[in-house]
C-alpha cells in the first residue's frame, strides 16, 4: 500500500527534502504509518498545523523519543512554529516530566537551532523575580485551576507536605506558566499532552482536563488533540486520555 497523494503532499510539506531510510528498509510499516498519521489522522478535526505539531512535540518529549523529536522539530519549524514557542514547549515539560528526561531534548533543540542559524540564547521570556514568583505563580494557578480547588489542595496537604504545594505555586506556575511566548490555553494543551503521553498520571490528567476546560479548551478541542497524538503515543494512553476527558467534561 503505497503512500497516497494526500499523504505525500502532507509529508513533503512537513519534511521538505527529507528521504526516510525506513521507507527503504521497512516499506510495509512506513507506508501504513504514513497513510494513517499524515492523511487519515491529520484529516480529522480542526487543529491547525502549528497547534498539532506543538502538542506532538510535547508528547514526544514525554515518550523519550529523541530521534523522532528531532525529525518533528524540523516539521514544526516548517509549518511556522517559532523558535521561542519551541523552547517554551521544552521548558513547559520540565515540571511535568523532570529535567532528567528533558535534558537531552534541550540539547537536541539547541543543536537543531545552531544547524539552522538560529542565534542562542533566545530573548528571555521570564516575567517574575525571586521575590515575585510565589505570589504571581499562585495567582496564575488560581486563574487556571480555580481558586477553590487551589485552596483545597493547600488545606488538605499534611503539614510535612505543605512545601510541595508551595513549590507547585512558585516553581511550576510561578517559574513556568507566567512566562511569555505561549498563552495559558496553549500551555494547558501541552501539559495535557505531556501527562497523557507519560502514562500513569490519571489523577493529574483529569485535573488538567478540568484546567483546560477552565481556560477555554473545550471537549472537542481536547479530543482533537488526543487524536493527533494517537500515532505517536499508541492506543492505550490515548484511550486513557479520552476516558479522562469524558469523565470530567461530561460530569
Amino acid at each position: 500500500m503505497a503512500p497516497n497523494l494526500r499523504t505525500r503532499k502532507n509529508h513533503d510539506d512537513l519534511f521538505p527534502g527529507h528521504v526516510s531510510t525506513l521507507a527503504k528498509t521497512d516499506p510495509d510499516l512506513i507506508e501504513t504509518f504514513d497513510n494513517f498519521a499524515f492523511d487519515e489522522v491529520i484529516s480529522h478535526g480542526d487543529l491547525d498545523a502549528r497547534t498539532r505539531l506543538m502538542v506532538q512535540l510535547a508528547a514526544i518529549i514525554a515518550c523519550q523519543a529523541l530521534r523522532e523529536y528531532r525529525v518533528m522539530l524540523g516539521a514544526a519549524l516548517a509549518v511556522g512554529v517559532t523558535p521561542v514557542e519551541i523552547k517554551e514547549i521544552v521548558y513547559q515539560a520540565v515540571p511535568y516530566v523532570g529535567m532528567a528526561k528533558v535534558f537531552d531534548f534541550l540539547h537536541a533543540t539547541n543543536d537543531v537551532f545552531v544547524e539552522r542559524g538560529i542565534e542562542l540564547p533566545l530573548p528571555p521570556q521570564s516575567t517574575t523575580t525571586p521575590e515575585t514568583r510565589a505570589e504571581k505563580g499562585l495567582a496564575v494557578q488560581k486563574q487556571i485551576i480555580g481558586s477553590a480547588l487551589v485552596e483545597k489542595l493547600y488545606a488538605s496537604a499534611p503539614p510535612d507536605q505543605q512545601h510541595i504545594q508551595r513549590y507547585l505555586s512558585a516553581n511550576c506556575f510561578g517559574d513556568t506558566y507566567t512566562r511569555t511566548g505561549l498563552d495559558a490555553a496553549m500551555r494547558e494543551l501541552l501539559t495535557l499532552s505531556l501527562l497523557v503521553a507519560l502514562g500513569g498520571c490519571d489523577p493529574q490528567v483529569k485535573g488538567h482536563v478540568g484546567a483546560n476546560l477552565h481556560v477555554g479548551n473545550d471537549r472537542k478541542k481536547l479530543i482533537d488533540v488526543l487524536t493527533q497524538l494517537l500515532p505517536f503515543i499508541g492506543y492505550p494512553r490515548t484511550l486513557n486520555g479520552l476516558r479522562a476527558v469524558d469523565e470530567v467534561a461530561l460530569s
